[in-house]
């Protein structure tokens, strides 16, 4: 077996974590720029969004046909259960968070970009829907800063502490 995630694995897993960043940081600086920017900011939000979705989608396809490089040395099975968790959090949220982000742009029934492509629209928007899957995608989204924050901790919490080979996993393998 061997001692490292696919180099398939390791590239959608640094992708979607660079994708996650752009998206974040589309909202989160929209403000300091021009209002007349907003609309770019909106579509590269969107666009990172999909494009994280699509990439889950892959991953977690990719993960049911690979198996998970062991950790070395094993951790306890109290250990092994709360990575499990966290991972399964990680992928629902990274899945859910764009889905709904997706419906709330369809259902304000008026022009949106992705990718700088029109995308379709509902005839008749449903602001009542609108405003929850807004608020539900916002508190998914503040729920990921801590998700993403416990993920990196426990990552480096088994290279610095545990000593074991976690993090190396994911790491990009040198070419020699």
């Amino acid at each position: 077996m061997r001692s490292n995630y696919s180099g398939l694995q390791i590239a959608i897993h640094w992708l979607v974590f660079l994708l996650v960043v752009a998206a974040y940081c589309a909202m989160e600086f929209r403000g300091f720029a021009p209002r007349s920017y907003r609309p770019a900011f909106n579509m590269v939000h969107v666009s990172c969004g999909i494009s994280i979705l699509v990439l889950m989608v892959a991953r977690l396809l990719v993960r049911l046909k690979n198996p998970t490089p062991p950790i070395v040395p094993k951790p306890s099975a109290m250990m092994t259960g709360l990575a499990h968790l966290g991972h399964l959090v990680i992928y629902l949220l990274f899945i859910a968070l764009p889905v709904i982000g997706l419906l709330m742009m369809y259902n304000r029934g008026g022009p949106w970009m992705a990718f700088g492509i029109a995308m379709p629209y509902a005839a008749e928007a449903n602001f009542d829907l609108v405003d929850t899957l807004k608020e539900l995608h916002e508190l998914l989204a503040n729920l990921g800063y801590f998700v993403i924050g416990l993920h990196a901790a426990a990552a480096l919490a088994h290279h610095y502490i545990f000593k074991d080979n976690t993090l190396l996993r994911m790491m990009p393998k040198k070419q020699a």
